[in-house]
């Protein structure tokens, strides 16, 4: 031990690792030092032969030195990793600018529920309604008392509607009508304008989900009547399910921003043991409709006598559910890539689509 100059071995072991020309040679020089018969590791090994003072010289000596070989070869390690990796990049760069091949291309696929509301979109516009927006989150006036829905209303219980803590009663919208109010306020009559979007109740099972999507419409003049809300959803579910025509029916119901209300029934036949909609003698339950309150028009600084219109609102997962015939509800919020595959749609130019809603 006496004769080993630990300064002599640490400039030595330092220079050899300085000249490691790669990560091979690096751990060559790694082993040579620290490995189980390394030059540091035999040195450790001499401890234990030694008297209690000398170790205790010794000791801090040898383990320094073991200490500061390894950090200088993780030093040096890094430096030839790094150095590595640039000379692979550089070797394996390729031009991003090129196209790819078509058979090398993953295709992505479009949601139903997104194909659905672009579907909605068109259609609507078609008919000359424009698209109104709305937070997500909303104030219980916005979502309860400017729709004219009492505060003893069952969905403004807990059990129904998403609340959030705060001195201001803060809520995940129930549905979408809060837009019609919010741009009723921002405007003047006439309305004619659809509010898609997310909204949020506590339900959860094959048919209901605790996020969904609905659609409202408005429509808001001084001679809009109940023969133009039934044209206008014959319209529309024709368009949208693919038929020459469609029947529905009202039947009567209450909605406290609507009166008189109305369920919308559309036909339907079931005797093949699935749904074909637009024929047969069976109906289908589809969505609420009716008259706009005259409570809600006053809400939204309009004026009764002068103005009438009338609003519908329906599920958007429902209608693609029965567009394109999936039986359970939560498969849509899965982010299973299989279930995409299969029920997903390959994005299309639509230059009609486009045309449609510049126009409304």
């Amino acid at each position: 031990m006496a004769d080993i100059d630990l300064d002599q071995l640490e400039t030595e072991l330092k220079a050899n690792i300085e000249g490691a020309s790669d990560l091979a040679a690096l751990d060559v020089v790694r082993v040579s030092a620290l490995g189980k018969k390394g030059s540091i590791s035999e040195l450790l090994k001499t401890l234990g032969g030694m008297d209690a003072d000398t170790r205790k010289v010794q000791g801090p000596l040898i383990n320094g030195l073991r200490d500061r070989i390894g950090q200088h070869i993780q030093i040096v390690r890094d430096k030839l990793e790094a150095s590595a990796l640039n000379a692979r990049l550089e070797k394996e760069r390729i031009d991003v600018s090129l196209p790819v091949a078509p058979a090398a291309v993953s295709e992505g696929r479009i949601h139903p529920i997104s194909q659905a509301m672009d579907e909605l979109a068109a259609i609507f516009a078609n008919l000359g309604f424009v698209i109104a927006d709305g937070p997500d989150i909303e104030t219980d006036f916005y979502n309860f008392t400017a729709l004219n829905i009492p505060e003893t209303h069952p969905a403004r219980q807990m059990h129904d509607t998403f609340y959030f803590e705060g001195e201001e009663p803060l809520l995940l919208r129930t549905h979408t009508s809060p837009v019609q109010i919010r741009t009723m306020v921002q405007g003047e009559p006439p309305f004619r304008f659809i509010a898609p979007g997310r909204t949020y109740r506590c339900d959860s099972d094959q048919t209901h989900t605790p996020m969904f999507h609905q659609i409202e419409g408005l429509m808001v003049d001084e001679t809009t009547n109940l023969g133009h809300l039934k044209w206008t959803l014959e319209a529309f579910l024709a368009a949208f399910f693919e038929v020459d025509e469609i029947k529905i029916r009202f039947r009567p119901s209450y909605f406290p921003f609507t009166e008189p209300s109305m369920e919308v029934d559309m036909q339907c036949d079931r005797s093949g043991g699935s749904v074909l909609i637009g024929s047969g003698d069976d109906w289908l339950e589809i969505g609420g409709s009716g008259m706009v309150n005259r409570a809600v028009l006053k809400h939204a600084g309009i004026d009764p006598d002068k103005y009438q219109g009338f609003a519908f609102g329906m599920g958007i997962d429902r209608l693609a559910m029965l567009k394109y015939g999936m039986p359970d509800l939560r498969a849509f919020f899965d982010a299973d890539l299989r279930w995409l595959k299969h029920y997903g749609f390959v994005p299309f130019d639509m230059p009609e689509l486009a045309r449609g809603l510049s126009d409304g």
